[in-house]
């Protein structure tokens, strides 16, 4: 009885630790205390069961979860199905957590389960966390993981890629700049600076206790035994996985030309750098697409002073979000900056000189542009392959998840461009390609997985762009755009010095895009669209500036709030 009496409270323990940190079952990791010997264990464990038999189940709302809706093809998940996830994930961490205690023994440290990844060194193929993918959200990610004291010995990356985790748009604007504009290269770029936190090096994810496994991708998973494949045929078995593997981009076949030299696209710093090699040696460029990609590449190949077209099937440039008008304004300063455009044509093949590079591009009008060099910016796909039996989005393409980031497969996590989560703020479902969507869904995955915090993701979409910044340029272009641009477009101001559009709804302002702004007036954007106040139109298109026209909608803010409050 004493042997019995001192296992089931700890090696001997006679009293609850004072303070223990509880995870929330809907969470569905391994349990924090597995991976280290430690005499608080079987108390941790029975204390999450406590709070799981205790916990209500709960229906998720309409646009809080993954399971709920008709429209997304999901079936409602019941309370049985719920309860059997819970029990499966805490009797398999029971389990694991009752072996570790009978081998922690006299200091020793068993080689079974998560326990035996206590050290950086990871003597065996277990892995507590693993990270599938390299990119932004890996890094902001791994930060979080830090910062809650769980990385060291407990987590892993694999990463494709031959990098730690970095900031991904430097990829299109400074990297590209030629040599005398001082332009960024790595280590400058790595996560976490983009959002003014530490540079994350690979000796910081060294001294960390951070498992990088490089160039060396996943190519399978199998979530019943909650393994993964890598392509040098690695196994790795998890406990919590957390995929985020963004995005691959999107190219023209073989069979027209999209694999001869000197066809380029960008996803990472090799795709850059055989870029900037093409660029060294460049004189015509041609730039396949108007969206972020286009506009970025195009004014870093004008900063080259080289002969650059771009051209796209549309009737102006980005029209995901410009207008008409606005569009016209920014291809006026790219044609100043020696940028030409050819609209509303779709390329039919790329052509090969004798030595087997790019030469020409052939449009489907039956017109030929001369190019030494071409980027193709035509968009991405999620990065799905390795993932099968996963639950997939089909109208948005990504994987789907829940508030919590959560797939349909227990204990599997998909952050980044890779997930379609509920947008909370307009009722729908989403998947975002962009750097601060890949940031704050990996900051509240890893922190919905480490904490009891269950609160839903609640993003305001944002984007922005940075053209034409480096040295000696006549001048730096850079929009930010917050909310969604339905409803009614109202531009005010002129290009320069600044413009402003703003999308009005039923009166209510949606969503705004300002250029050129102030420090002041983009911290004003994200509020004015989160909180959507109703607008005086006529009032708003009376202004003739856009500070004018952003106190008129700062006005209706505070309006708003003195209503509200």
């Amino acid at each position: 009885m004493k042997r019995r009496r001192q296992l089931l409270t700890g090696n001997g323990l006679k009293t609850p630790p004072a303070k223990l940190s509880v995870l929330s079952p809907l969470s569905l990791p391994p349990f924090r205390s597995l991976a280290e010997p430690n005499p608080h264990k079987t108390y941790y464990v029975l204390n999450n069961l406590l709070n799981l038999i205790k916990q209500p189940i709960n229906q998720p709302s309409s646009n809080q979860s993954i399971h709920e809706t008709n429209k997304h093809h999901f079936t409602p998940m019941s309370s049985t199905t719920t309860v059997s996830r819970r029990l499966m994930a805490l009797s398999s961490s029971i389990s694991l957590s009752m072996s570790s205690l009978v081998s922690t023994r006299r200091g020793g440290v068993s080689k079974r389960g998560f326990a035996a990844s206590a050290s950086a060194d990871f003597a065996n193929e277990n892995r507590e966390f693993v990270i599938v993918g390299g990119g932004n959200a890996a890094g902001y990610a791994a930060r979080e993981f830090v910062e809650h004291r769980m990385a060291h010995g407990r987590l892993c990356i694999v990463s494709k890629e031959a990098y730690a985790p970095y900031e991904r748009p430097a990829l299109t604007k400074g990297y590209l700049f030629p040599h005398d504009k001082k332009p960024s290269r790595l280590p400058g770029f790595h996560t976490c600076v983009g959002a003014g936190g530490e540079r994350q090096t690979p000796e910081w994810y060294t001294d960390k206790g951070i498992e990088m496994i490089y160039k060396d991708p996943v190519t399978e998973t199998n979530f019943e035994k909650q393994t993964l494949t890598t392509e040098s045929g690695k196994v790795l078995k998890y406990g919590s996985l957390i995929i985020a593997t963004g995005c691959t981009a999107s190219r023209f076949p073989e069979g027209v030309g999209g694999n001869l030299l000197g066809v380029h696209f960008i996803r990472e710093v090799v795709d850059a750098d055989s870029l900037v090699s093409s660029l060294e040696k460049a004189h015509k460029v041609v730039v396949v697409g108007g969206g972020y990609i286009g506009m970025e590449v195009a004014a870093a190949a004008a900063s080259w002073k080289l002969d650059t077209t771009i051209v796209f099937p549309g009737e102006h440039l980005l029209p995901r979000l410009f207008t008409s008008s606005l569009a016209q304004k920014y291809e006026a300063l790219y044609r100043e900056n020696g940028v030409n455009f050819v609209k509303g044509v779709s390329i039919r093949s790329f052509e090969a000189g004798s030595n087997g590079r790019v030469n020409a591009v052939k449009l489907e009008n039956g017109s030929t542009i001369d190019a030494d060099t071409v980027i193709v910016g035509i968009g991405a796909r999620p990065n799905v392959g390795p993932f099968k039996g996963i639950a997939l989005n089909k109208n948005l393409g990504g994987i789907q998840v829940d508030g919590q980031f959560r797939t349909n497969a227990p204990g599997v996590f998909a952050i980044g461009d890779v997930a379609a989560f509920p947008l909370k703020l307009y009722d729908r479902m989403a998947r975002v390609e962009h750097v601060d969507h890949a940031r704050r869904s990996a900051l509240h995955c890893i922190r919905a997985l480490l904490t009891a915090n269950t609160n839903p993701y609640d993003y305001l979409p944002y984007f922005y762009s940075r053209v034409f910044e480096q040295e000696g340029s006549s001048r730096k272009i850079w929009w930010q755009f917050f909310g969604d641009n339905v409803g009614e477009p109202i531009e005010i101001g002129k290009f320069d010095p600044k413009i402003a559009t703003f999308w009005i709804e039923s009166g209510k302002l949606k969503g705004v895009l300002v250029e050129s702004g102030s420090t002041e007036e983009f911290e004003l954007l994200p509020k004015l669209a989160r909180s959507q106040p109703f607008i005086d139109i006529a009032k708003l298109q009376s202004t003739s500036s856009v500070e004018e026209a952003l106190e008129v909608a700062r006005t209706s803010l505070q309006l708003q709030k003195g209503i509200s409050g």
